[in-house]
This record gives C-alpha cells, sequence and structure tokens, in this order.
C-alpha cells in the first residue's frame, strides 16, 4: 500500500509525540487527523497555550481535534468519518476505548517510551531515571484497553548516561522513535510484523509524578537524590524543606573522587558543606558527596555554583 493511499490518525501530545509526528509528515505519510489534549494555561501568566502537537499540525495543514474525552457518540462518530486505516499514538495521555481501537483496519500502534512491560504507565521516562536505570528504550505495541498492555510489536534500546535528566533522555527516546516508527508503519500494513504478548509477570508500574516526590534529605545516598535531581529537574524538581523555606537542587553530579573532600569533613554530618570554591559546591550525603552544580534557594532564582559557591561556608549545614 503506498503511504498516501493510508489514512493515519494521529494522537499525541507533548514535543515527544511531535517529534513522531514530524517524522510522519516529512516520510510523506497521509496523516488525516491530529488529537491532542486540550490548550492549557502555562507559566506564572497562566497563559492558554497549545501543545506542540497542534501546533505542528497546524503549521502542515492538518485537521487537530481535542476532546475531553473519547467516550462519547460525537467523538467516535467525528474519527469513524475518517476511515482512517490506521491509529498511531505517542504520549497521548488518554486510554483508548474499545470501540475507537476496533476503528481502523490495522488497528492502533502506540510508541511508548520504556521496554514493556517494565514501566508501563504515563511516567516511564522520570521513574527510569528516579529509580538508577542504566537502559531504557521505545516498545511500539498494537494498542489493546489496558494501560500499556498490548502486543509488542519492536524494541528500541537506549542508554541512560548517569548524568542525563528526564528531558535530554526524552528528546532522545522520540528521536530513536521518531527513526524506526516509518519502518513499522510500513512493515506492519504490508504483514510482515507479528505481535507478541506481553509477561504480565514482569509488568512495572509508573504512576505520574506527585510534587511531594521531589523532596529529599541529606542523609540519603548521593547517587539516590542525584538521580532524584535528574529525574525531576523540570518537574517538580529536586528540594528539601527547613522550616517553610526551600531549596532547590536543579543539577548535581556524584562526587566519585573522593580525594576532593578535605579529609576532617570526611566523617561530618549529612547536608554539611565540605567545599566551597569555584564551580566546586559540595555536600556531605548519608552514604558519598554531591556536587551541586545548580540551585535555587528560598526566594531567590537559579544560580549556577560557580556564581553562588562563595556565599556558602565550609563546616556549616548548606541550609
Amino acid at each position: 500500500m503506498d503511504r498516501r493511499e493510508l489514512k493515519i490518525i494521529f494522537m499525541g501530545t507533548p514535543e515527544f509525540a511531535a517529534t513522531n509526528l514530524k517524522a510522519l509528515i516529512d516520510e510523506g505519510f497521509n496523516v488525516v487527523l491530529a488529537l491532542c489534549q486540550p490548550d492549557k494555561p502555562v507559566g506564572r501568566k497562566h497563559i492558554l497555550t497549545a501543545p506542540p502537537v497542534k501546533v505542528l499540525a497546524q503549521e502542515n495543514g492538518i485537521e487537530v481535534y481535542q476532546p475531553d474525552t473519547l467516550r462519547s457518540d460525537e467523538a467516535l462518530e467525528k474519527l469513524s468519518s475518517y476511515e482512517a486505516g490506521l491509529i498511531v499514538t505517542a504520549a497521548y495521555g488518554k486510554i483508548l476505548p474499545k470501540a475507537v481501537l476496533d476503528l481502523p483496519e490495522f488497528g492502533c500502534i502506540n510508541c511508548h517510551g520504556s521496554l514493556l512491560p517494565a514501566r508501563r504507565g504515563s511516567a516511564p521516562v522520570q521513574r527510569a531515571i528516579l529509580e538508577g536505570d542504566s537502559v531504557t528504550g521505545i516498545t511500539f505495541m498494537k494498542m489493546d484497553v489496558g494501560m500499556d498492555t498490548g502486543d509488542i510489536i519492536d524494541k528500541i534500546e537506549v542508554v541512560i548516561d548517569p548524568n542525563e535528566h528526564t528531558e535530554s533522555l526524552m528528546n532522545r527516546l522520540a528521536e530513536a522513535s521518531a527513526a524506526k516508527l516509518p519502518q513499522i508503519i510500513d512493515e506492519w500494513v504490508k504483514g510482515n510484523l507479528t505481535s507478541v504478548k506481553q509477561d504480565d509477570s514482569l509488568a512495572t508500574s509508573c504512576p505520574p509524578i506527585r510534587p511531594e516526590e521531589g523532596e529529599f534529605t541529606w542523609d540519603q545516598d548521593a547517587k539516590d537524590i542525584h538521580n532524584r535531581v535528574r529525574a525531576l529537574s523540570a518537574w517538580p524538581g529536586a528540594f528539601l524543606m527547613k522550616g517553610e523555606n526551600k531549596l532547590k537542587v536543579l543539577d548535581s553530579e556524584v562526587v566519585e573522587d573522593e580525594t576532593v573532600v578535605p579529609a576532617e569533613f570526611m566523617e561530618t554530618e549529612p547536608g554539611t558543606v565540605v567545599k566551597a570554591k569555584g564551580e566546586n559546591l559540595i555536600v556531605k550525603c548519608g552514604k558519598g558527596f554531591l556536587k551541586v552544580k545548580e540551585l535555587q534557594q528560598p526566594g531567590g532564582k537559579r544560580l549556577q555554583a560557580r556564581d553562588c559557591a562563595h556565599n556558602f561556608t565550609v563546616g556549616n549545614p548548606i541550609m
């Protein structure tokens, strides 16, 4: 089947999805409709902002549909009117009901940001970093009515750098998915690919990130604090509290060479500043030492360590 003959409905919302949609557009697929979540207020001024998929679709003359639910007769009638042969989803944010799944001849293919059945759910990338995974990836699956429970079509492995943040990893996963997606669709439609059931006994879930998950204490392992920093730097941020005051750590690095730490501070209390000079703002943790590279003090702005390390006193608590 020629790519222009196959009508595709695309469903996705954030930048990850837009990268995949762009691949379909660039490769000459006939995307007849793009679905995404409704526009949302963004920033302190709460400016109503269109999601990346909507922006890209409109730039390319693709109709956009932003229903609050897919479980209404109106939504089903709207989708069925396009007589699409395939639905492709990527970080859409809603579970598709069976009535929608049954519409296209070739079913629905989802691009999911983990190696299923591991990390089913809405925050696979953040959870992978938060829990210290060294490898993640993309799974192309045939969707069913469950949460990421559909049969697996193909997988791509992606190595996680130990200092990589969610945004960077998300971008690399999107690029990996977009590079393979056109080929997956071609071969799937031709009948050259088979899908394999997931082993539910190996499944792990990754629910949405909650704001309170950003909080940490210095008596934790430096590696665990570092993972929290890089997983949650965009939102809600890794932070510690002292009374009503909040200190955010927005970028960090585990100190591998502990010879940089003065001997008298090797056994000091967690939370103590052990070095504060130049780019080195180093804090004792319950296990190991953390180099704070970017932070935000209570009521202040984001600062690189090199711009504020001199404000901290060695031997005193950082907060």
